[in-house]
């Protein structure tokens, strides 16, 4: 079995259009013919179609209300509760663990987002949250946010046919403004691995959060990726932490010493020996809030 990758399919650019499933299964997109999920409970979901196939779903564009597997008779009715199982555990693995996930739209005359014949690939979300809650059909299913990783909208065919609309006359000469959203998309194998390395536990507090869908960590950065910092998704400026200790080293509650003892809060940061962090960048933070 070939290895799941999670991210872009090279050479599939946002907006490659597919007439079947068969073919976006030989593009690497999506490779289940019929599932909506692609994914496993050990490895995350790596790639979701959304075609109108659950009465709950909810797609906005940049944000996606998603209806987990199962529970459906032939005629695709639901007819019993979902679980937390195959596909669905498999998104919620993607959420505790980072992973983005491919969006194919098939065609859906519901949906305004959705191309009016065949698949589309529109880009990367993340997995913003889960949860379960009873259904349009009276059974208990799964739902899924998922978010947008860039700023690049699938077209809106409701936005076309508000263009035909006529409006009484405006300037010639309206003021116009760009606004982008942009981010930053790291690499979420390198998160995975350094969280498997500690066992998912805290290298402040040894915490250990375990979830219905396995254990929770957050990787860390030391020097921030973001502007003006520009720090590298590297391992060396990678830490596991706990959801507290990640925030608190983001707002400079506590700092590293050279020696990996702590500043500001009692303790040393715990180091696995096949882990190299980088002095540097513990220096930078320190001096970020020195």
């Amino acid at each position: 079995m070939s290895e799941r990758i999670f991210g872009e399919i090279n050479g599939i650019s946002i907006g490659t259009t597919f007439e079947s499933r068969k073919d976006a299964a030989a593009a690497g997109v999506h490779k289940p013919l019929q599932a909506g999920i692609s994914g496993s409970k050990d490895d995350g979901a790596d790639s979701i179609v959304i075609s109108g196939g659950y009465e709950d779903d909810s797609d906005s564009g940049d944000a996606i209300i998603y209806t987990g597997e199962g529970g459906q008779d032939e005629k695709g009715r639901q007819v019993e509760d979902q679980k937390l199982a195959r596909g669905n555990l498999a998104l919620a693995k993607s959420e505790i663990d980072g992973l983005p996930v491919r969006v194919i739209r098939g065609a859906d005359k519901k949906n305004p987002f959705a191309p009016e014949v065949g698949y589309r690939y529109d880009g990367l979300y993340a997995v913003d949250s889960h949860w379960h809650e009873i259904g349009k059909s009276g059974f208990l299913v799964y739902r899924f946010k998922l978010v947008k990783l860039d700023s690049e909208l699938p077209p809106n065919k409701l936005a076309k046919e508000i263009e035909l609309i006529s409006f009484p006359a405006g300037s010639d000469n309206p003021k116009r403004t760009i606004a982008m959203s942009q981010r930053i998309i790291r690499d979420s194998k390198l998160g995975k691995k350094i969280k498997k390395l500690y066992g998912y536990k805290c290298q402040v507090c040894s915490l250990e959060i375990n979830t219905n869908a396995g254990p929770y960590a957050e990787a860390a950065h030391i020097k921030p990726v973001g502007k003006p910092h520009n720090g590298p998704d590297r391992p060396e400026n990678l830490l596991c932490l706990c959801p507290n200790h990640h925030l608190m080293l983001d707002k400079g509650v506590y700092m590293i010493d050279d020696d990996l003892s702590l500043i500001g809060i009692e303790g040393k940061l715990t180091k696995h020996s096949d882990h190299d962090i980088s002095i540097d960048h513990i220096r930078y933070h320190r001096l970020m809030f020195n």
